[in-house]
C-alpha cells in the first residue's frame, strides 16, 4: 500500500461514533448547511418503509433537524414501493417524471444522476432502499464528515457485510473485480473498504460536475472521478457497522461485474470496447443455453451542464 493511502487511512477513516449528533447539528446550524438523502427505489416495499420511517423518526424532528429534505425516486416498481414509501414520510417521484425531454434509461445511475435535479440540498446523501435492520447511523455517519469538516468532499460508508448468516462474505463483486481493479489501476483508492458500497454522500457541487454511468458501473464511477477531481484527501469513510440486504443470484453479479469493468476501461482509456456484451449460460432441457445480455455503456454528463438543472438551482 502506498504510504499516501496508509497516511488517509489514518486521517480520513472514522467511526460514526466519532461525530455525535449534537456537535453535528451545531456546525450544520453554523455553516447553513442543507442535507438531502435519496433512496433509489425498485420493487423494495418490503424494506423502504423502514428507512424512510427511522430517517425521519430519528433525523427529521425539531429536536434532530439533520436532514432536510428525503426523496425516494421509484425507478419503475411493479409493486407498492411508492405507496409505501409516501405512507412512511417521503417524498416520493418516479424516474420518468424527471427531465422528461431525455427518455430514461434502466439503472441505478440513471436514478441517481436523475435525482440530482428533483432535490435541493448542499449534500446529498444516497442510500440503497433494500437494507434490513436500517440504523439511522448510516445518514448522520456518513453526512458527519461534510458538515464538520469542509475539506471533505466525498463519503463512503463502510461496514461488514455478512452473506445470509456467514460474517464477511458478502460484497463478492467488489473483491473479485472492484478491489483488484482498484489497487492495479487507482492505488490511491486502495484504502476504500466499500468502493461499491450505495451508502455515500458528497457536496452537490462536487456531483454535479461528475458524469454518471446509468447503471451498476456508478459507484465505481463517482469514486474515481472524485478522486481526480477533488483529489484523494477530499475522500474519506465512516465505519456505519454491518450492512444487510438482498443478495443478487451469481449471474446476476456477473453482470454487475461486467459493468464495472466497463465503466473501469472507459476511465482507463476513453475508448470503446468492440463488443460491450455478456453471454451468461443456463441449464435447459437440453443442455447448457447461452444468454446474452448488454454491458451498460451509457453515461450522462455532468448535471451541471443541464439546461434544467441551471433553471431548478436558481429557483
Amino acid at each position: 500500500m502506498l504510504e499516501e493511502v496508509e497516511r488517509w487511512l489514518s486521517r480520513r477513516s472514522w467511526s460514526a461514533a466519532e461525530r455525535p449528533l449534537d456537535r453535528m447539528l451545531a456546525a450544520k446550524h453554523r455553516t447553513g448547511t442543507t442535507v438531502s438523502v435519496v433512496l433509489p427505489a425498485l420493487d423494495e416495499e418490503a424494506t423502504v418503509g423502514a428507512i424512510v420511517a427511522t430517517i425521519r423518526r430519528e433525523l427529521m424532528t425539531d429536536a434532530v433537524p439533520l436532514v432536510d429534505e428525503l426523496v425516494v425516486v421509484d425507478s419503475g416498481s411493479r409493486d407498492r414501493t411508492a405507496e409505501v414509501a409516501a405512507a412512511a414520510g417521503a417524498r416520493v417521484v418516479h424516474r420518468d417524471a424527471i427531465l422528461p425531454r431525455v427518455p430514461a434509461l434502466p439503472g441505478k445511475g440513471e436514478v441517481l444522476w436523475r435525482s440530482l435535479l428533483v432535490t435541493s440540498g448542499d449534500v446529498v446523501c444516497f442510500v440503497d432502499a433494500d437494507l434490513k435492520d436500517f440504523d439511522a447511523g448510516f445518514v448522520s455517519g456518513i453526512v458527519g464528515p461534510l458538515l464538520t469538516d469542509p475539506d471533505v468532499a466525498f463519503v463512503k460508508a463502510m461496514y461488514d457485510r455478512p452473506l445470509g448468516a456467514t460474517a464477511g462474505q458478502g460484497g463478492r463483486v467488489t473483491e473479485l473485480v472492484a478491489r483488484p481493479l482498484l489497487n492495479l489501476h487507482w492505488p490511491q483508492l486502495a484504502g476504500v473498504v466499500q468502493p461499491l458500497g450505495g451508502e455515500y454522500a458528497a457536496r452537490r457541487s462536487l456531483l454535479e460536475r461528475l458524469p454518471f454511468p446509468v447503471g451498476y458501473g456508478v459507484e465505481l464511477a463517482l469514486l474515481v472521478d472524485a478522486l481526480h477531481t477533488v483529489g484523494l484527501d477530499a475522500l474519506a469513510q465512516v465505519d456505519v457497522g454491518v450492512r444487510k440486504h438482498r443478495h443478487q443470484d451469481g449471474q446476476a453479479l456477473g453482470r454487475m461485474a461486467a459493468a464495472i469493468y466497463r465503466t473501469a476501461q472507459l476511465r482507463l482509456s476513453r475508448g470503446h470496447l468492440v463488443r460491450p456484451e455478456l453471454t451468461q449460460f443456463v441449464r435447459g432441457e437440453h443442455g447448457f443455453v447461452p444468454r446474452t445480455y448488454a454491458v451498460d455503456t451509457e453515461e450522462r454528463p455532468p448535471m451541471r451542464d443541464i439546461e434544467e438543472y441551471a433553471v431548478h438551482r436558481a429557483a
